[in-house]
């Protein structure tokens, strides 16, 4: 029976990192507070052996450093489940390396789940509930609740029993090694810092014209400025499509203001003259300095290329089926373009297609040649 959770909250934990090390698997997590702060950070650490679980707090003084080699140690298993946001985050905070990875979620999504959500996969396999009324918390606060303690220790306490099923059932598939190439793929995620002006992240920029780019841009520069004063999440400042909005109306007043979606007699109280000062200033910018939205060229069309799109298609959709696995799980579309551009007609010429997999190439790789031919 698994130990009731330690949570240590001492800047040196040395002597832990070296028991970790001396494990064969661990099952790790970590909670972030990327819904209630400017700039998010990782806030705890949860780590689950066989026998006990330890929630680390990093805001409390915690030297994640001491982990950095069991992390970076491939011989050392380490059990996530959707790892891809942590591995970027604590890459970005901590400089981790992991290696070693087994992802429950990628194993569920390779047996063919349709519901892949830890708690989705616990309940299936194990019959566990995971209580989710902490999901959105605040994981920031000091003290940490007694229910949070226990809602975090639930993330990785039950992953070392569940990740030896899922391994067993892939393993019945032959399907181990299609895991551990993603598994392996997904060890080099990073965390990429967007260059460029803020409205190349904003969904719809592209409708608008230049001086409406302006005024955007404008709107989401206070924004990200607002939200740094306050530690606030952009969002939670205001919506886009709000600033979308505001953008293309342009009010002059803040009765104008008010007949924004979104946009409350509170809000419109509270920011209405910021917004107004930066969609004048916006709205007077000289001709040559109006942004431009980028364009990305238009391929020309390729019937032919087409025409192979449309049969890799229909192929992937009866494989996807026989195998029991998601169409874009089993071969995303990005790769069909490639494979109908570049019509391959040997094996060897695969390995030039980028974004395929060798697990792809090995089990897929002569029906694909087939279709095209």
């Amino acid at each position: 029976m698994s130990l009731p959770p330690i949570l240590i909250d001492t800047p040196s934990i040395a002597r832990l990192a070296e028991e970790l090390h001396r494990e064969p698997v661990i099952a790790v997590d970590m909670e972030a507070d990327s819904l209630h702060s400017y700039r998010e950070k990782v806030c705890l650490l949860q780590v689950s052996t066989a026998t006990r679980t330890v929630l680390i707090d990093p805001l409390a003084g915690a030297d994640l450093a001491s982990l950095q080699p069991v992390m970076a140690d491939g011989s050392v298993r380490k059990i996530f489940h959707a790892a891809d946001y942590d591995i970027r985050c604590l890459h970005r905070d901590c400089s981790w390396e992991v290696r070693g990875l087994f992802d429950t979620m990628i194993a569920c999504q390779f047996l063919g789940e349709e519901k892949v959500g830890l708690a989705d996969a616990l309940n299936k396999y194990l019959g566990v509930e995971l209580d989710k009324q902490h999901q959105r918390a605040d994981w920031s606060l000091r003290p940490l609740p007694e229910g949070m303690i226990r809602y975090a220790a639930e993330d990785t306490r039950h992953l070392h029993q569940l990740a030896g099923l899922l391994e067993e059932k892939l393993a019945e598939k032959n399907r181990l090694s299609w895991v551990q190439e993603e598994f392996e793929l997904l060890e080099k995620v990073r965390h990429s810092s967007t260059q460029g002006p803020l409205f190349l992240r904003a969904k719809g920029a592209g409708t608008l014209d230049r001086r409406q780019l302006a005024i955007l841009e404008a709107l989401l520069q206070w924004r990200e400025g607002e939200a740094c004063r306050r530690d606030r999440p952009p969002f939670k400042v205001m919506g886009n499509q709000s600033l979308l909005e505001l953008a293309r109306t342009a009010p002059r007043t803040q009765r104008g203001i008010l007949g924004v979606v979104g946009l409350s007699p509170r809000l419109v109280d509270r920011y209405g003259s910021q917004l107004l000062k930066s969609i004048e200033t916006a709205s007077e910018l000289p001709e040559d300095q109006l942004p431009t939205y980028p364009r990305a060229g238009r391929r020309e069309k390729d019937p032919e290329a087409e025409r192979h799109l449309t049969t890799l298609k229909k192929w992937r959709r009866a494989k996807a089926e026989e195998l029991q696995l998601a169409p874009g799980v089993l071969i995303n579309n990005a790769v069909l373009e490639e494979l109908s551009r570049r019509f391959p007609r040997k094996t060897n010429e695969l390995e030039t297609v980028p974004g395929m997999k060798n697990w792809q190439r090995a089990v897929l790789g002569d029906e694909i040649l087939k279709q095209l031919r």
